[in-house]
């Protein structure tokens, strides 16, 4: 099956993409069933990894690994400069942020309607949505 851009791609998208265009190497945890921030960061020259914890279809210049960020294999994480996560839940925040201090990349997320951050972050403005940016201890 060939990986297609999800039919309801929000403007959203192209805002997190100039957001986190600046990387050189990105992991998007919990990529799921909606690759096109990792398709859109492929394609402006970033080095894309996708997780999820089950087999995932992505874009052909997005490499993808099963992993657990509760239980993470670090190797998947060395050397990016962003691990992030859209509609990251509260209960997965801090693993993803330890994961991103681990590595000594930034952790960038959205979340998922009116979930709080439960993590100290800085809030950004992207496109008519929030980005929010781990501060590290």
């Amino acid at each position: 099956m060939l990986w297609h851009k999800h039919p309801d791609v929000s403007d959203f998208t192209g805002s997190l993409v100039d957001a986190l265009a600046g990387a050189e190497r990105v992991v998007e945890v919990g990529v799921g069933n909606r690759p096109d921030v990792a398709a859109g960061l492929a394609a402006r020259g970033v080095s894309v990894v996708a997780t999820d914890v089950v087999e995932r279809e992505t874009p052909p210049d997005v490499s993808f690994v099963v992993d657990d960020v509760t239980a993470p294999d670090i190797a998947v994480y060395e050397g990016a400069d962003v691990v992030f996560a859209r509609n990251l839940p509260p209960e997965l925040q801090r693993p993803v942020a330890d994961v991103a201090e681990r590595v000594g990349a930034a952790c960038q997320f959205t979340t998922l309607g009116g979930d709080p951050a439960v993590i100290p972050v800085e809030r950004r403005t992207v496109g008519r949505e929030t980005l929010f940016v781990g501060s590290r201890n």
